[in-house]
């Protein structure tokens, strides 16, 4: 086994161990492990990452069914429009896109830069949500009294999310949770564990949308959601232990950082 195939299975593990940490972040990482330390095409990648991020958060949720943290009705609206435009996209759109977006003297656009241009801003941007406090009215409010759940919105993230994970296999869940925190009256340890549920269902759903369009190396992609299932039980273990603010504080500079270094690789 080759050192940079060492990295990306000990990278499997830290996939896991973020979503059992803090309920999201896998997929943010789960793409480029798959592409610069597998060399795996990106769409396939993507693809790989709905299975992988899927099927982890589900195993996952089971403490949480256990704890009765994951809010059922919240869990359905969100994932019903999610699952929807995930399915769609990875059915359809995401191979109605050309190979060569832009073809010039100037500049030369493919397909997977595309997929990883978007990935890296996608990235910047969570490595930004990560590191910006909860703002304390927010926390206020939820102390004080009862917003009752907007569904309509709740509903409109639930497409718009399921858009950006079959375009470019990122769960969301950094979106999902304080969303879910502002509109549907949910403490933090309910939304994180309701994320997990919908990030499940939606990822591995999208993936059903690749298996008649892409060739899948199941023996591969099982090993590394095995180990990034070890990493969730670990990451849920420690999870009490771990401070979370701190924790996403670090892990958002860590996102920013890789998020800029694949937007000069591809730029250059």
């Amino acid at each position: 086994m080759e050192t940079l195939e060492i990295l990306g299975f000990f990278g499997a593990f830290i996939v896991g161990l973020i979503l059992g940490l803090i309920g999201s972040g896998g997929s943010i990482l789960s793409v480029p492990i798959l592409v610069y330390l597998f060399g795996i095409n990106p769409v396939t990648a993507t693809a790989y990452s709905l299975f992988i991020v899927g099927a982890t958060s589900l195993i996952g949720s089971i403490k949480n069914l256990r704890d009765k943290l994951i809010n059922y009705s919240t869990t359905l609206l969100f994932s019903f429009s999610a699952v929807i435009t995930v399915y769609l996209t990875r059915k359809y759109l995401i191979h109605l896109i050309p190979e060569t977006i832009i073809d010039s003297d100037l500049i030369f656009l493919s397909k997977n830069q595309l997929i990883m241009l978007l990935f890296s801003i996608l990235m910047l941007v969570a490595g930004f949500l990560m590191i910006k406090r909860t703002p304390k009215t927010i926390v206020g409010l939820k102390q004080t009294k009862t917003i009752a759940p907007n569904k309509f919105l709740i509903f409109a993230e639930g497409s718009l999310i399921g858009f950006l994970t079959g375009l470019i296999g990122a769960g969301g869940g950094f979106i999902i949770i304080p969303i879910l925190v502002i509109l549907s009256d949910l403490r933090m340890k309910a939304a994180i564990a309701t994320s997990l549920a919908i990030i499940s269902l939606k990822s591995l759903i999208g993936f059903i949308g690749d298996v008649q369009n892409l060739r899948i190396d199941w023996i591969f992609l099982l090993f590394f959601t095995l180990i990034s299932v070890i990493g969730i039980f670990i990451g849920q273990l420690f999870s009490q232990k771990v401070s979370e603010n701190k924790l996403k504080m670090v892990f958002g500079l860590f996102v920013i950082i890789i998020g800029t270094s694949i937007l000069f690789i591809e730029l250059t």
